[in-house]
């Protein structure tokens, strides 16, 4: 059975443009629309947006190629050339976000901005574009579960098209790129729809929302597919991770409402244009 897609969309000469890079492209276009979008309604400049973006971009796909390179060591010990072929694949979103987070903190604390209501307003955008690079796995026929049957498959009433792609190498497997592109997409419209509640969501929460949420459906993704990196060959990387995600950010809610008590989210940013540089 032949793909039902190309995961080659289109060659510029000698280079080829795949839908990978273009999905992954349209996600942090969606990411920096919707949070400009936001940023406006809590007195945040479009261009702090942006400037944010030229750091966080190219320093996350750094810290996400570092963190599989981490957990990949006994590889790339004994191949170490191969550590810059991020042409070749191997990066790990939560190297990516951890990088990201912590430019972010570093890019508030210099244009004076509060953390916590910036991350509220980009995790959002954050999640959309984990839903749409997700079909980037879909293309490439990568990060899928365990082998499955065609029965199974269809019994989900998925398109033709999903069912195809999920045929690798004379067997089906599980989509689990769709199982989580799925839960962020519900829990992107539970944020959505309800960050805006008058007295729901303190500073900060909205983000906590998203770890919380995000956390829980990749340790369910987590544990079916068949890619994870390891650690000592038996605790999943990702899931260890996500338990501790999940669990801080509860911890990290209740202690700011009960001690921090922050404003609410809809209270704004309380800057003024143009507010202070250095």
């Amino acid at each position: 059975m032949s793909l039902a897609l190309n995961p080659v969309a289109f060659d510029l000469g000698p280079i080829q443009v795949k839908w990978y890079g273009i999905l992954m492209a349209t996600g942090v276009l969606v990411a920096t629309l919707m949070a400009i979008n936001e940023g406006k309604k809590r007195q945040i400049m479009p261009d702090d947006f942006i400037d944010f973006l030229l750091w966080a971009v190219p320093i996350g796909f750094i810290g996400a190629r570092i963190y599989y390179v981490v957990f990949e060591w006994g590889y790339f010990s004994q191949h170490p050339d191969q550590i810059i072929a991020i042409w070749n694949g191997g990066i790990a979103i939560y190297g990516g976000l951890i990088a990201g987070l912590i430019v972010l903190l570093i890019f508030c604390h210099r244009r004076m901005l509060p953390p916590f209501l910036m991350l509220d307003i980009i995790a959002p955008g954050v999640m959309a574009a984990q839903v749409i690079a997700r079909w980037g796995n879909f293309m490439n026929q990568e990060a899928h579960g365990a082998k499955t049957t065609l029965s199974f498959l269809e019994s989900l009433h998925l398109p033709h098209f999903i069912i195809q792609q999920m045929y690798i190498n004379g067997s089906y497997y599980q989509p689990t790129y769709l199982y989580e592109s799925a839960l962020n997409l519900i829990g992107l419209i539970l944020i959505l729809s309800l960050r805006h509640k008058k007295h729901l969501f303190k500073r900060g929460e909205i983000f906590l929302s998203y770890v919380i949420w995000y956390s829980a459906v990749r340790f369910f993704v987590e544990g079916m597919r068949t890619d994870s990196l390891y650690i000592a060959n038996t605790i999943r990387v990702s899931q260890a991770l996500s338990l501790i995600l999940f669990f801080g950010a509860i911890i990290l809610w209740i202690y700011r409402r009960k001690v921090i008590k922050p404003k609410w989210y809809l209270a704004g940013s309380g800057l003024k244009y143009p507010y202070n540089r250095d």
